[in-house]
């Protein structure tokens, strides 16, 4: 009740001052106490989660729903070179920033020229892979890679384009808040902005404006899941992602006509153990792969899912990661030789942690490492986020029936993300986000280059065979050679057991039909209508919605 009537005020101050706009869309993409003013699209932590897509528009989309093809948007095509060694794209002609200087070919050039400047704004590691990036001519921008690689399209278009006559003149860029921002994007301007609630509206020289049907979006502040819920069920958003319990009967039954939503398998949720963490003693026992296998062994998967995830998530109990989400690259040597690993068995996970030497050596009742050394495991995860801290719960008490010392720590999202990035946790749970190939995830995983970048990599484990094997991968055509190095990679993979899968998480979207239609849904799939930060496909489901007449 408390946390519906929070929501109820906070909403309510969101609608005090109207918006001048005539069609305004309501959503909820990110949930915070407090919103911050920083529109950086380079920022991992404090950027506002409609900076990408929304006011940065990428070069393409790839959309794996709408038949796995490319939707271009600053690009209007690319093309891969036959050695694999280029990708050029060609942008759209007559491209303007929102403060209507040109867009051009030269800002795509200055961006790369940045991040190698600025190494830190290099999230995805991108500029690792280039040789050099130049101009062909006025609408061509050429890509030169150090080695083939047949998947870096999708790489390329993840990192934001920023004009270069207002950021070359940033001083320190990755502290740069960008309060202002001047975009490429359909929503670019910033016509309101407290820190309960912010509006973001169309952008005047958007070059697709004839697609846009909304002229503002307005964000309320919401805390948490119960707050979202609360505001879909009073009808004030119209768009949201958040995980709600039994949502037929407390979404949808409120508003049969109206309310609905769409899941659809989407990213791992996984137990991470930081092999860099700062606890010398959790070190020890973190990078002994038999006590991050006994720790799997502890998870009861299916209860997490029943329980903490009302049944919507799928088990993933694959120690390579891939699961059922990428069963058509499975290699069956996984289950064979790791399987039981990935499992949940009480009995197995406690007889391999005594064999391994984790008894109870001081008489605390925890187990402590082999050399006497105490094992004190905080496990890390955002506040509000009520799914997961159930999940977490329900670990604590198996864990805990193996005899280690474990406790929960709920911090604000933002300080969460940096605690992963910086590598300053113990155990935490953690989004691996889904892709159309599991090079991907992997990459994003593993690699070294991504360390102090990315929460995707805050286990801070690396093999390099497995790194070289990802870079051969991209480089080969024949498909029955991929195949050998995917089913290579996993075997070492599930052999280090780096990540420890728990399910792939449903992707969670509600709308309201009340007052737009044109929504994505299993009898309209045109995209994936996820609205956080993480799904460029977002934009072309913005695109595609339509006021209702009133």
């Amino acid at each position: 009740m408390k946390s519906k009537l929070l929501a109820t005020a906070a909403l309510a101050l969101a609608m005090t001052v109207p918006a001048t706009a005539q069609t305004v869309l309501t959503i909820s993409s990110e949930q915070t106490t407090t919103f911050v003013r920083n529109f950086n699209p380079f920022n991992q932590t404090s950027a506002r989660a409609t900076t990408k897509d929304f006011i940065y528009e990428p070069l393409a989309i790839f959309n794996r729903l709408a038949g796995a093809k490319w939707e271009y948007r600053l690009a209007e095509s690319f093309e891969l070179a036959d050695d694999l060694k280029s990708i050029s794209f060609t942008l759209r002609d007559g491209l303007k920033w929102s403060d209507g200087e040109p867009l051009t070919v030269d800002d795509v050039v200055f961006t790369y020229d940045f991040l190698k400047k600025f190494p830190a704004l290099d999230f995805n590691s991108v500029s690792k892979l280039m040789e050099s990036v130049e101009k062909v001519d006025e609408r061509t921008v050429r890509f030169n890679l150090i080695q083939p690689n047949s998947l870096v399209a999708t790489t390329i278009v993840a990192m934001p384009i920023v004009p270069e006559h207002i950021w070359k003149d940033i001083a320190d860029p990755v502290t740069f808040a960008n309060e202002n921002p001047v975009g490429s994007g359909p929503l670019t301007e910033i016509s309101r902005f407290t820190p309960q609630v912010y509006e973001q509206c169309r952008n005047p020289n958007y070059w697709d404006a004839a697609s846009l049907h909304i002229d503002c979006i307005r964000m309320p502040q919401l805390a948490d899941n119960p707050q979202v819920l609360a505001a879909l069920v009073d009808g004030t958003l119209d768009w949201a992602t958040s995980f709600v319990p039994d949502i037929d009967n407390t979404f949808v039954a409120k508003n049969p006509e109206h309310n609905h939503y769409w899941f659809l398998p989407s990213s791992l949720v996984a137990f991470t153990l930081n092999l860099e963490s700062p606890d010398a003693n959790n070190k020890k026992a973190f990078n002994d792969v038999n006590f991050r296998r006994a720790v799997s062994m502890l998870i009861d998967r299916q209860s997490i899912i029943d329980i903490a995830g009302y049944g919507y998530p799928v088990i993933n109990e694959d120690p390579a990661m891939l699961g059922s989400f990428y069963k058509a690259f499975g290699n069956p040597e996984v289950v064979t030789q790791f399987g039981q690993y990935g499992k949940f068995d009480l009995d197995a996970g406690v007889a391999l942690l005594e064999k391994s030497g984790y008894v109870d050596k001081d008489g605390d009742g925890f187990r402590d490492n082999p050399d006497g050394t105490p094992i004190a495991i905080d496990i890390e995860i955002p506040n509000g986020w009520t799914d997961w801290i159930d999940a977490v719960q329900i670990a604590i008490e198996t864990l805990k029936q193996g005899g280690l010392n474990v406790k929960m720590s709920t911090p604000e999202e933002s300080v969460w993300a940096s605690d992963l990035i910086d590598a300053k946790y113990s155990m935490s749970l953690n989004a691996i986000a889904s892709a159309a190939n599991p090079y991907f995830p992997y990459i994003r995983s593993f690699n070294p280059a991504d360390f102090g970048k990315s929460r995707t990599s805050a286990q801070r484990w690396t093999d390099p065979e497995v790194v070289e094997m990802l870079n051969k991968y991209t480089q080969v055509k024949d498909p029955a050679e991929q195949k050998s190095i995917m089913d290579a990679i996993q075997l070492k993979v599930a052999a280090a057991m780096p990540v420890i899968p728990v399910y792939n998480s449903p992707s969670f979207y509600q709308y309201s039909t009340k007052r737009f239609t044109g929504w994505a849904n299993a009898d309209n799939p045109i995209t994936s209508p996820v609205v956080s930060n993480a799904n460029p496909g977002r934009l072309i489901q913005l695109l595609a919605l339509r006021p209702v007449a009133q």
